[in-house]
């Protein structure tokens, strides 16, 4: 059987440019040789396409130096790339594309639009569902149709800044300290803040303004952090299970996440009777009502005290780093990560069928 090719793109323009190099490096190693030919594609931090000969060199970053150009061609015809040496082009058809994009232009629909006009088929969520769980403001709206808890939230919008005292004001009024300021578009916790009094409310309204014009600031929720993975499978979306973030900070910000050895992740922890259950369906009900299709991790809290169950966002596009949690569930549940990232490439195969 002649083999199919598959792209992996990887790198991207966000600040998560080097955690999806990272987690192309466990994609290509896990894709079955047997049934694919890869080609990888890197993107640099300036935007530029390059067509990459290794994934060792992804590993020590010399792929960066590539003289060589190649890019997805918005031409169903062609249903490929075209690569340009520095003295001709030529047109390679792609069967199938594994975008290990995270953040700003990866995850957020742009590329997923891209690979629309293309006609190539793609591992992950459309671009609806991309740019909706993106962006935190439209992920809360949406899953205020569903009643299921989320942290109180006061949106603020670049045009109001001209006006600081305002927007405390207006924050002050409806949530009390401390309160968490986000950018409503922005990745791996980028951007994020914890806020204590109207000082460090201003500061982190400035620093969030940096990533996005749109911003949450939300109430504190005092408890435990759990993720749900979530994948297409045999024509229907279901739940691997859940694993705890133990931060070593007080919140598990990005330095938290991939800088500080002290952070730990635990699949499968003790939850009260029923909760890993409630999780799971709502992680569920979340991933479709955003239209979602191939992989999420959906991420909680479960409240101190009350055991109340609060969703916190929506990742489209989670990391396949070592201390990742999506793969860890899935394995912990019987998965092994080759067989999960031929699972999602399947599914990537037959979008058009759903």
């Amino acid at each position: 059987m002649e083999k199919k090719k598959i792209a992996v793109v990887f790198g991207g323009e966000s600040s998560e440019h080097d955690i999806s190099c990272i987690s192309a490096g466990t994609i290509i190693e896990n894709i079955n040789r047997d049934q694919y030919d890869i080609r990888l594609i890197g993107i640099t931090k300036d935007g530029r396409w390059l067509l990459v000969d290794s994934g060792e060199s992804i590993k020590d970053g010399s792929w960066r130096d590539s003289k060589v150009q190649a890019a997805v061609l918005p031409d169903k015809k062609n249903h490929g790339i075209m690569i340009y040496d520095g003295n001709s082009y030529s047109v390679e058809y792609i069967d199938v594309i594994f975008p290990i994009l995270h953040g700003l232009y990866g995850e957020d629909g742009t590329i997923q639009g891209l690979f629309e006009l293309s006609g190539i088929p793609y591992v992950g969520c459309g671009v609806l569902a991309s740019s909706a769980g993106m962006d935190k403001l439209t992920t809360k709206r949406l899953v205020d149709t569903l009643h299921i808890r989320q942290a109180e939230c006061v949106a603020v919008f670049a045009k109001e800044l001209t006006c600081i005292d305002k927007v405390v004001e207006k924050i002050e009024s409806k949530l009390d300290y401390p309160v968490f300021v986000k950018p409503s578009n922005a990745g791996s916790s980028k951007g994020v803040s914890k806020a204590k009094d109207r000082e460090a409310l201003i500061t982190a309204i400035k620093e969030a303004a940096v990533h996005d014009g749109r911003i949450l600031v939300e109430e504190t929720i005092v408890g435990r952090e759990i993720e749900c993975a979530v994948m297409s499978r045999n024509g229907e979306n279901v739940a691997a299970g859940v694993g705890e973030i133990l931060a070593a900070a007080d919140f598990y910000d990005f330095d938290a996440k991939y800088n500080n050895a002290d952070s730990r992740t635990v699949v499968n922890p003790k939850l009260p009777d029923g909760v890993k259950e409630k999780i799971m369906e709502a992680a569920v009900r979340i991933f479709e009502v955003i239209d979602g299709y191939g992989l999420s991790r959906v991420d909680f809290f479960l409240e101190k005290g009350s055991n109340d169950i609060v969703f916190n966002e929506i990742n489209t596009m989670p990391g396949f780093t070592s201390i990742s949690m999506y793969p860890m569930i899935w394995k912990d549940a019987g998965v092994e990560v080759k067989e999960l990232v031929n699972l999602l490439i399947e599914n990537a195969c037959v979008r058009k069928d759903r």
